[in-house]
């Protein structure tokens, strides 16, 4: 048993329930024994996104999978799930996999957004924070689901019988957030130090125990990972400058460090032991409602935004993450629950352009310095002979937003100057102004199919999107310098970014593979057919998916 298992185990034992004590999980996590569907609705749906694990990742490694995965990989899987939208970050990815709407309905734009009207200093809006708070700022916030318009299918089950326990656990507090919605029995999240929650909301003595066990956990340090076979040939050093390199990590860690632990398969283990012991102590499956527990798993994104995708790194976290899902699902075998389990990605991930360049990528490459929103203001500014910030966003692509002071002559130079600009760069495929995204058809062909304007207009929302989208080309980082943070990262209009797995699973359904295109918006409704729940258009933008042929056709079509 590798040491991320092993962590599950010690923290799951650390953790008591006042009925059952959670276990070591160390027997192999087959399937059990193949039985007919249950005619009756599950007792508890468990949603898990794996943060930023692409369809790439999936295809790449499937093979290897002896755990969670190899489970799920039994049932019903669709290798290419779109979130169709071209933010393709955490924070929108999460708001579409329960809610069933892509964001540009659920209101969540990108994870953070510009807002020069806001009252305070800070114009920058985090999507998971009340900016209302006095003295918060987008980085010292208060965490809230103000931002997120619309239910979740949590919510929904809880509306429809109050009798419905929804949890929600996460490795950050978007993912909780988003995935949770606004109306939770439990909801808590990892804040870099320990697991938390709202504001004045009571700690359940699971959450004391597990915090205390992690608290331990950290504090010791942890030796590298034992290396499968199918990892060492990902094990090379690719160096990033400075005298970095990265590729051959193995997640030894010293005692006391905290933001090593976060990047590490670690921290899922933490995650899934406080949703057992969540699973445990509420007896969630056990009541006369439906229960859900959504679980957002983040350390598959923290390690690809810090090593990549297609290193060594990559490889020992995903392997991890199999063997902690795999004793996950033994424990819910234990208790005997009939459980059903989704399970996709709020978007995908592209790999360091060093590495990309080297492996047969010659386009890959870092943003260039001249398209960061305030070089492409001072540019603007220049050629129309105005003063001050004229453009506001946080990076070179994405988001661009015009300052609101300017009269409406000047917004309209400033609006023609900046899209010649960013049209004019030999990195960016195109810039599109809010008028021109509102224009757009509704889409009619497959996600893939789908023009850049159309990706764009899924993601904006007119309250809250800027006055220009940006979308660089294809294999452009929007990080310059890797030696200074991240070293990859996500976000573009590119499938890579866009394409995830999304994978059903419950004992006794038969499994079968779809390679045609769905959405994560599919999610939503797909799982509220098989508790007798109907959503569809306009409610949802998603469509329900047949995983089995006994769901009721009225129900899922």
């Amino acid at each position: 048993m590798n040491l991320v298992r092993l962590s599950f185990a010690a923290l799951a034992t650390m953790v008591t329930a006042p009925a059952l004590p959670l276990q070591a999980q160390t027997a192999p996590a087959a399937a059990p024994a193949a039985a007919p569907t249950p005619a009756k609705p599950p007792r508890l749906i468990v949603v898990i996104s794996v943060d930023q694990f692409s369809a790439d990742l999936f295809a790449e490694y499937r093979n290897h999978f002896s755990g969670g995965f190899k489970r799920l990989l039994s049932g019903v899987v669709f290798p290419s799930a779109y979130q169709s939208h071209a933010a393709t970050e955490t924070c929108p990815g999460h708001s579409t996999l329960l809610t069933g709407m892509h964001p540009a309905r659920t209101g969540i734009i990108a994870n953070s957004w510009t807002d020069l009207k806001a009252a305070r200093t800070d114009k920058t809006i985090y999507c998971a924070e009340d900016e209302r708070v006095a003295g918060s700022n987008s980085v010292a916030y208060t965490v809230s689901d103000t931002h997120l318009l619309v239910p979740t299918l949590g919510e929904r089950m809880k509306a429809a019988n109050p009798a419905t326990r929804t949890v929600s656990v996460a490795g950050k507090d978007r993912a909780a957030v988003m995935m949770g919605g606004h109306k939770l029995d439990e909801i808590w999240w990892w804040d870099g130090k320990k697991f938390a929650s709202y504001a004045g909301r009571a700690e359940p003595l699971v959450v004391t125990q597990t915090n205390q066990a992690v608290t331990q956990l950290i504090a010791r340090e942890s030796a590298p990972l034992d290396e499968p076979d199918f990892c060492k040939s990902r094990d090379r050093a690719i160096p990033i400058g400075a005298g970095k390199s990265v590729g051959t990590g193995r997640f030894a860690r010293a005692a006391g460090d905290t933001r090593a632990f976060r990047a590490s398969p670690e921290s899922d283990g933490a995650v899934f032991a406080l949703a057992a012991a969540f699973v445990q102590t509420m007896k969630l499956g056990q009541g006369p409602a439906t229960d859900i527990i959504t679980i957002g798993a983040s350390a598959t994104d923290y390690v690809g935004h810090s090593y990549g995708t297609n290193g060594n790194e990559m490889c020992l976290q995903l392997a991890a993450l199999d063997g902690t899902m795999g004793d996950f699902f033994a424990k819910l075998d234990e208790l005997g629950i009939d459980y059903e389990v989704a399970l996709s990605a709020d978007h995908g991930g592209h790999d360091l352009p060093e590495r990309l360049r080297d492996e047969a990528v010659p386009d890959a490459q870092r943003i260039d310095p001249a398209l960061t929103t305030k070089a492409a203001s001072d540019a603007v500014a220049a050629r129309l002979k105005l003063t001050g910030q004229l453009l506001f966003g946080d990076s070179g692509s994405g988001d661009v937003w015009i300052d609101p002071k300017l009269t409406p002559v000047q917004r309209t130079a400033v609006l023609k100057e900046a899209l010649a600009f960013y049209r004019a760069q030999p990195q960016v495929a195109a810039a599109f102004s809010r008028a021109e995204i509102e224009a757009a058809p509704a889409p009619t062909l497959p996600p893939p199919a789908w023009s850049l304007v159309q990706r764009a207009r899924a993601s904006f929302h007119p309250a809250r999107s800027g006055d220009i989208v940006v979308a660089l080309k294809p294999n452009v980082t929007p990080i310059a310098d890797p030696t200074r943070g991240y070293v990859a990262t996500h976000g573009s209009f590119w499938d890579y970014d866009r394409r995830v797995p999304l994978l059903f699973w419950r004992k006794g359904i038969s499994g079968f593979e779809q390679p045609l295109p769905v959405e994560t918006v599919d999610i939503a409704p797909t799982l509220a057919a098989t508790i007798g729940m109907r959503l569809a258009t306009p409610d949802v933008d998603g469509r329900c998916l047949r995983i089995d042929a006994s769901m009721n056709a009225e129900l899922c079509r």
